[in-house]
């Protein structure tokens, strides 16, 4: 868990909002990191409150997130709360008038995400969601795949996060309905997707096939998506899966790439782990070389970014990730819950844009 660093007069004092799985694991050991200072952070649950005593000495602790923005001198608030109560909260710290970060997603729909982005415009607060996946090596080696040609033209990308966990964590995510923040579309998917769009662009129109086999929302899901370059992507997450297929395959004019290593378990695709800082492989049939070095990808980046936005002239502008991304990435995903309904290829129709 993170310790804690002395605050400077540079370090920019941050109000964390949650401190469970989110906000514990992955937002306060990346702000730390960064070197921002996790000022006060707001839980209602005891064992909670005694763990943010233990892991960030001299942090305040405050039951709820009005007690949080009443807190004299915070440059930044970070809502690592519950996906479903995202916009509600978003909203009043808007109102409030603090730079915001949303844990993604940023809402539970495409519709109330825009409200949120609209809302911090029209106060001119900067805002912007927390897509921490942007900042790994798999994404930087995907790109320089993309960018270099190393398996030619792009015709089909395949994109996945197996688990396998037949028995389902007794937690938030897996107990809450699609409609309050639940199950795998609004979690693993939204960072698939977002991954695939900054890729291969925008999406056109996806077929999905949903369902729900041990959790309240879904727990396996697949959507094929048509993006505005012409590349189709497979993008795929699924809790039951006991054989896990590989992160990343990329299909292309002389080849493909692969990335075999799973956020959340052991590949079945052994032979296509990583070789040191080499990130997958190139793969033409029988012949197979190291695909790209990946030695500077850091999570921590995005806070960094952060960081320096707000001390820039335009802190919106340089934000790391522009929330109108979040609301095409939730576009997607409601013409993903219509699809499965329907089994039929839907439209992507994203709120906000001139069509």
């Amino acid at each position: 868990m993170p310790s804690a660093e002395p605050s400077t007069s540079t370090s920019l004092r941050v109000g964390l909002v949650g401190y469970g799985s989110a906000g514990r694991g992955i937002h306060a050991p990346l702000l730390v990191r960064a070197g921002l200072t996790v000022a006060v952070v707001s839980t209602s649950n005891a064992t909670r409150a005694e763990e943010v005593r233990a892991d960030l000495p001299g942090t305040e602790v405050v039951p709820d997130l009005e007690a949080l923005l009443a807190v004299d001198g915070l440059d930044l608030v970070v809502l690592a709360s519950p996906s479903g109560v995202h916009a509600e909260q978003a909203e009043q710290v808007i109102e409030a008038g603090l730079p915001l970060v949303v844990d993604k997603p940023l809402a539970v729909d495409a519709s109330r995400a825009l409200d949120v982005v609209d809302l911090a415009a029209h106060h001119g607060v900067p805002l912007t969601v927390f897509n921490n996946r942007r900042f790994d090596p798999e994404l930087a080696a995907l790109r320089t795949v993309r960018d270099e040609g190393l398996v030619g033209q792009i015709w089909r990308a395949e994109y996945r996060w197996d688990r396998w966990r037949p028995e389902p964590r007794r937690r938030w995510r897996e107990q809450a309905l699609a409609e309050e923040g639940g199950g795998l579309l609004l979690d693993l998917q939204s960072h698939l997707v977002d991954q695939a769009v900054l890729l291969h662009g925008e999406v056109e129109s996806v077929y999905a096939e949903v369902d729900a086999r041990t959790t309240v929302a879904e727990d396996d899901t697949f959507l094929a998506c048509r993006h505005t370059s012409g590349v189709v992507s497979h993008v795929m997450s699924s809790s039951v899966n006991g054989a896990p297929g590989p992160r990343a395959r990329v299909n292309g004019s002389t080849g493909s790439f692969v990335i075999g290593r799973q956020f959340d378990a052991v590949s079945s695709f052994t032979e296509f782990e990583n070789d040191g800082d080499a990130v997958g492989w190139i793969v033409r049939g029988d012949e197979r070389v190291p695909g790209p070095v990946v030695t500077d990808a850091d999570q921590a980046d995005f806070y960094r970014g952060v960081a320096a936005a707000l001390a820039g002239s335009d802190p919106q502008a340089m934000m790391p990730v522009d929330p109108r991304d979040a609301v095409h990435v939730l576009a997607v995903i409601d013409a993903a819950r219509t699809s499965a309904r329907g089994g039929r290829v839907v439209e992507v129709v994203t709120p906000g844009q001139t069509p």
